[in-house]
This record gives C-alpha cells, structure tokens and sequence, in this order.
C-alpha cells in the first residue's frame, strides 16, 4: 500500500536541535535536526542517519550537500547509508546528506538568504560560522557546534566539481595529519592534494579543531554518475572497515593516484564558447593546446596553452565560459 503524502515528504521522525550520539542508544536512528527557522519562522530541519554501535570505536561524520548543486556527493552519502544498513556497527557513523538545503532547493552551489540586505553566500567559506553573524553565518554555527563538530573523531566531506565542469574522483587531505592521508589514499582516488587548506572551509575547520577530515569530490556538478559515485561509496565503506567501524578487510589500494602539491586553473580571458581539447586525467605538457574559444559568430578569438606541465584534474563541460570561467585545472 503506497504511504500517504504527507508521510512520504514528512516522515515522522523526532526532532532535535542537538546531537550528542554518545547518549544515545546501540542501533540505527534517523532524525530531523532543527538548523535554524526560516523567515517566516518555519524550522529548517536536515535529515541525519545514526548508526551506533554496541561496541566501542571511532565516531565519524559524513557530510554532503555543502554546495547544493553538487549532488553526486549527495547521491554517495544516501548510498554509504543504505549499504550500511543491518550491518554491525563498533562506535558511530553520522550521516548528513543534505546540508545547504536553500541551495540544494534552487540547484545553486551558494546558500540562499531570505534577508533582503543579504546575497547569497558560500556556506563553505563561513564554518564554524557565527552566532551573532547574518543566516548564512548562523546556519552554519549551528550545524558546527549542535552536530558536526561534537560528534566527530574523524569527518569526510562530499562535494562535486561545480556546475559547468568535471573532476575525476579527487581527494583534498592536509599531509600534516596521518589520519587524513590514510583516509585519503583509502578511498583509492585518481588524484589527491596535499591541501593545508583555507579558512572557513568545513575540512580546514574539522583539522584546526583536531579532527582529522578529508573532502572528497565526487566527479561532475549537478549531473548524475552513478559509476563515480560508486567507487566514492566504495571508498568510504573501505575506510570504515580499515578503522574497524564496520566488519571486514579493507582493500589494498595497489594502483598510485596522481598526488600533488600545487595547482594551477587556466580561466577564460574573455566570454565566449570554449571546446577543450584535453580529458580528465591526461598528461600536459608546458605549451600544449588545452582548448579554443569562438564568439557568437563561430569566429575563433582565444588559444588556451597549457603554463606548466602538469595532469589535468578539472576541465569545462559547458561551452558557455564567461570571463574568469575555469577552462582547464592542472595539478603538479
């Protein structure tokens, strides 16, 4: 019998405006947790997946969602959940896969304010954000102090590449912290970043509060691949058997991933359409044709060459390029 409407868009699940998942009992929860309320005062409510274990272990938290048009990385989360379902759990595996639900709703990677001296914001560059600050800072300061950060030994953040460009499956670990190359190199990615990071990301945040994470980018922005997002779910299931969350042998990871240190993002000098030349993963050398940009007419007006020799780890999907619009990205 098919569930009422209102169950299927509502489920009946309980409401919490705080998570402390050390109080709560062995088994599998879902909830709905109270972020914030909207302008008319409705609550904001995320959906969270508990598994919590009998025995005790590591408790991680993955996320996804962050940008909401990155939704391969929502996609791996909902996947990691159901494959986790029925399994023996040791310590506690926290799943939030829809973050930035304002974002999500208009298939934007930015955060949307309903406050009319507001723009929309990168939620990813406001952790842990601020009590005091406007809804996008709040947003996120309650996320981090009510659920991720209290609940967290390790974090692995989903992302995409965004709208209008492709990323293999890339792993951005800080090389400082043991805990996040181990991750890292568990998910058997083609390429990883030594990444110290930046402030206001939700990985540097977790790192600086001494919580080893990783961010992991889960192929194309806004468009469905279901082959990327099972190898994503594969990692992190391997990561969870490596530190003993869930049953089983992880998988030696036997083929090396491209791992690097810097990167440099060829842009668009001028808007126009723009045909790559290059495919994800292909060596470059310094000079080498990476695409060819046409205006309205199919005049050609632009070459981009590659400026260092490098791999190619993002390149465009959309032709549409305006100025300053990611052509190509090398990591070397």
């Amino acid at each position: 019998m098919t569930k009422p409407l209102n169950e299927c868009i509502v489920p009946m699940y309980p409401t919490l405006q705080a998570l402390d998942v050390n109080a709560l009992e062995a088994g599998e929860h879902k909830f709905w947790f109270a972020v914030a309320t909207d302008a008319i005062g409705h609550p904001q409510t995320l959906p969270v997946r508990v598994f919590k274990g009998e025995k005790p272990g590591k408790r991680i938290v993955i996320t996804a969602g962050v940008h909401g048009d990155e939704q391969n990385g929502i996609l791996t989360a909902q996947k990691i959940a159901h494959e986790l379902e029925g399994k023996t759990i040791s310590g506690c595996i926290t799943i939030i896969p829809a973050v930035n639900l304002s974002g999500i709703a208009r298939h934007s990677r930015d955060f949307h304010s309903a406050a009319p001296d507001s723009s929309s914001a990168n939620l990813n560059r406001l952790f842990p954000g601020n009590p005091n600050g406007d809804d996008a800072s709040r947003y996120a300061n309650s996320l981090w102090e009510n659920l991720l950060k209290p609940n967290a030994d390790l974090a692995i953040d989903l992302h995409s590449q965004t709208s209008g460009s492709a990323y293999p499956l890339y792993v951005f670990a800080d090389y400082r912290l043991d805990d996040a190359i181990r991750m890292a190199r568990l998910i058997s990615p083609d390429v990883i970043l030594n990444d110290p990071g930046d402030p206001g990301i939700l990985e540097t945040v977790y790192n600086r509060s001494g919580i080893p994470s990783i961010t992991i980018e889960v192929g194309v922005g806004r468009y469905t691949d279901l082959v990327m997002v099972e190898r994503a779910a594969s990692g992190v299931l391997n990561v969870l058997r490596d530190y003993q969350l869930i049953s089983g042998e992880s998988a030696v990871v036997e083929s090396p991933c491209v791992e690097g240190n810097t990167i440099t993002s060829v842009r668009a000098e001028q808007g126009g359409f723009v045909v790559c030349h290059v495919e994800l993963m292909q060596q470059v050398e310094i000079g080498q044709k990476l695409a060819t940009q046409y205006n309205s007419f199919g005049d050609e007006i632009q070459t981009y060459l590659a400026p260092v020799s490098g791999t190619v780890i993002s390149h465009n999907v959309e032709s549409v390029r305006a100025p300053g619009s990611l052509v190509v990205r090398l990591i070397h």
